[in-house]
């Protein structure tokens, strides 16, 4: 009997005895329930006891307790975010914590006052997770052979720390990633991650994806073009019609053209538009070398074209008539001298005969 009695007294403290160190991973601002019952005894219960060990606080440090007649009372100033859903009289002391902080982190500890067995306590521990702040940036280097910056993913202050991934598409291969993190006085972790690169102009423009992951968000992708400034290219310069050029070339930022006229000032009747060339009055003194020059804040480059304007469709008309006319004139006095020769009289050929 003595044994059976040994027994059942281990049993029912088994069975009084509250489950120690749960933990609570709760997004920072949110609320959180921290639990806190005991079942299984009949003992009176006569006051329920919280306290917590964070941050700024002395270890053990009594916030709140619970009576059965005075209900929740709160030590060491009111902090009314903690609120009592439980009850007393079924041994329940949970309370609901709203607007969790960095600074809340830590355990909590809830302790029964019983009698005749004494105290029994449950312990939470609060861990506060921390969303990332996200950005993607990316910068405009000068094409180059020196390794530079392209672009670079942030995740800032989160806890636990965030993971940052790359999506390069054409430009894998092409460039590295580097990667830094701070850790900051509050548990949180800054993460870096920069593309670098020799940047040239062929990766102006192409595409490249950030991946962030975290357990407190969905995963996050944010995109960004690779900006690369170069100076223009080659220059080609096109005959547009019969009276105008026009030039072109790639370039970032995009070239501004100017048209000037080799060792001559540009002729008043000419016409610019931008890389347009057009002469208006075909005119044979606007015939002329002239170049085109194409500039951004990068650099400049120029190309040439000879520009031979006549006036060959007014003159061909006079010519062409000459032409018949010296015909005509050959003609008639083949005629006549052959009629000389056969007794025929070639007055003919420049008088009218008399009627």
């Amino acid at each position: 009997m003595k044994y059976l009695l040994v027994f059942l007294t281990a049993v029912q403290l088994w069975r009084q005895h509250v489950e120690a160190d749960q933990r609570g991973r709760v997004p920072l601002g949110d609320e959180t329930i921290l639990l806190c019952e005991i079942s299984g005894t009949s003992d009176r219960l006569s006051q329920i006891t919280w306290q917590r060990t964070i941050k700024g606080k002395a270890p053990d440090d009594v916030f709140l307790t619970i009576q059965p007649r005075i209900g929740p009372k709160y030590s060491n100033g009111e902090d009314l975010r903690f609120q009592f859903i439980g009850n007393f009289d079924k041994k329940n002391g949970t309370l609901k914590f709203s607007n969790v902080t960095l600074k809340d982190e830590g355990s909590y500890t809830c302790i029964f006052s019983l009698f005749p067995s004494g105290k029994q306590s449950r312990t939470s521990q609060l861990v506060t997770l921390v969303p990332p702040n996200t950005n993607l940036m990316s910068y405009t280097p000068i094409e180059g052979n020196e390794e530079v910056p392209l672009a670079t993913c942030k995740a800032a202050a989160s806890k636990p720390k965030a993971e940052v991934k790359w999506i390069k598409d054409s430009l894998e291969g092409k460039v590295r990633e580097e990667l830094n993190e701070t850790q900051h006085a509050n548990g949180t972790t800054t993460i870096w991650s920069t593309l670098v690169g020799k940047p040239v102009r062929e990766m102006n423009g192409q595409s490249v994806k950030c991946v962030i992951s975290s357990e407190t968000m969905k995963e996050e992708i944010l995109e960004t073009n690779i900006q690369v400034l170069y100076s223009p290219g080659e220059v080609t310069v096109t005959e547009r019609s019969e009276d105008s050029f026009e030039c072109a070339t790639e370039a970032n930022p995009n070239a501004t053209f100017t048209w000037t006229r080799v060792g001559q000032s540009l002729p008043a009747s000419v016409i610019v538009e931008g890389g347009l060339l057009q002469f208006p009055s075909r005119t044979s003194d606007l015939s002329g070398l002239y170049q085109c020059e194409a500039e951004n804040t990068v650099g400049k480059t120029q190309s040439f074209v000879f520009v031979q304007i006549s006036s060959v469709s007014a003159v061909v008309p006079w010519v062409l008539f000459a032409l018949l006319l010296v015909l005509n004139i050959a003609v008639l006095g083949y005629l006549c001298f052959s009629g000389k020769r056969s007794g025929w009289d070639p007055s003919n050929c420049w008088e009218k005969e008399d009627s």
